[in-house]
């Protein structure tokens, strides 16, 4: 029996998205051709972008629809830089914080490297929430710089939620475009796009029990976009592309569930969450608990707990607890094979050594009392393991052996 305890990282589609999408994977039918069946299967492509609107409050001619949250963070950074630069040379500033996803960190890079953009990353403080006096100060010390700014709803890793309204009215008093990548907070904590001010904001089906390689990006109609793809002028002419209608289906079948399912999945989680952090704590002495201790959602979202345990190596505890049937992640990200301690904790204060020592449990919809009992039940043992076996190899090396 495998203990699924990543939801994060993706979770199980819901059955009423998997009807959704299969009841469309026999239909023929281009959306953009104009005979019969071109047409149903743009009614349904119409359909789900009404309902993903309804969901996510904005109007339909603001959903985008994507390949997902990576290529949706791509078209807002890239097209909306290179928008404002082509109106304005001079607005080459791009303001995130130091803990945004690689799908934004990347794109930014790729902009300083290849298109001279000059990419300044704010500070968060210890708990993983970003320091609104150093990103008033970048953007007061010359706004008529910046061509955009992007704040993540909620950190993936630890879970803290962002002041996103805060950001958005320190940006928008300078005429400021703001983007934020909502991929972990739809269905986690109450999401509204026209309420929070946003500009544009990515959100991806398989996070919220949609089908894998869909989403959208939500963007003001008032907004320009330059093109990443270019071809037959699909969505908006910012993302040719033969549209997925049955992934589509699925994807706002999903979002409907989610949306409407999020107060009550919430108060279910945080009950788990809690249940499992001061377990933990218990069974395993000297863990620590990483990002935001308050429980509130405006705070942490309702799924993450996300915990050190200091002279372990996460890989380790990770493998150990696979072996028994636990899946979960850890606080790192791995390049080529290579282990390298999270960005995120290394922006929030923490030593190499405690970033590489962290995991990330993440609940969801099929989360239940009895995963949070098989995890409890093998953690004791595990991190006494895993700190023996680092205890010896430390040994080794101050040694020579």
């Amino acid at each position: 029996m495998t203990t699924y305890l990543d939801h994060a990282a993706t979770t199980p589609i819901l059955p009423e998205a998997a009807a959704a999408m299969t009841a469309q994977l026999g239909n023929v039918g281009n959306a953009n051709s104009l005979h019969a069946s071109g047409r149903s299967a743009r009614r349904v492509v119409e359909e789900s972008r009404e309902t993903v609107a309804r969901a996510l409050g904005c109007r339909p001619g603001e959903v985008v629809f994507t390949s997902g949250g990576t290529e949706s963070d791509n078209l807002a950074l890239k097209g909306l830089f290179w928008s404002r630069r082509a109106s304005d040379p001079g607005r080459t500033r791009i303001l995130a914080t130091a803990i945004e996803h690689h799908a934004v960190l990347d794109p930014l890079h790729w902009l300083a490297e290849e298109e001279d953009a000059s990419v300044e990353l704010i500070a968060v403080d210890p708990i993983g929430r970003i320091d609104l006096e150093a990103f008033r100060a970048a953007v007061e010390s010359d706004p008529a710089s910046i061509a955009l700014v992007s704040v993540m709803w909620a950190n993936n890793e630890v879970g803290t939620v962002q002041p996103v309204a805060e950001v958005v009215e320190i940006a928008h008093a300078h005429g400021i475009p703001v983007h934020t990548d909502a991929v972990q907070a739809v269905g986690q904590v109450p999401v509204d796009f026209a309420a929070s001010g946003v500009d544009a904001m990515t959100v991806t089906g398989h996070k919220i029990g949609g089908p894998y390689g869909v989403g959208a990006l939500l963007v003001r109609r008032e907004v320009q976009l330059t093109a990443l793809l270019h071809g037959g002028g699909q969505e908006r002419d910012v993302r040719s592309g033969t549209i997925d209608a049955p992934a589509i289906a699925g994807f706002a079948a999903a979002c409907e569930i989610a949306v409407k399912e999020q107060a009550h999945l919430a108060a279910r989680l945080v009950a788990l969450r809690d249940r499992l952090v001061a377990g933990v704590l218990r069974e395993a002495p000297g863990a620590v608990y990483n990002g935001d201790p308050d429980s509130d959602l405006g705070h942490r979202l309702p799924g993450n707990a996300h915990l050190r345990f200091p002279g372990c190596e996460g890989d380790s505890l990770l493998m150990l607890l696979d072996a028994r049937g636990i899946e979960c992640s850890t606080g790192s990200a791995c390049n080529a094979g290579v282990p390298q301690p999270s960005h995120v904790l290394l922006a929030m204060g923490c030593s190499d050594e405690e970033a590489r020592g962290s995991l990330r449990f993440s609940l969801g919809h099929t989360s239940t009392e009895e995963d949070v009992t098989a995890l409890l039940e093998a953690i004791g043992p595990v991190t006494e393991r895993a700190r023996a076996a680092g205890h010896t190899s430390r040994s080794q090396v101050a040694t020579g052996s």
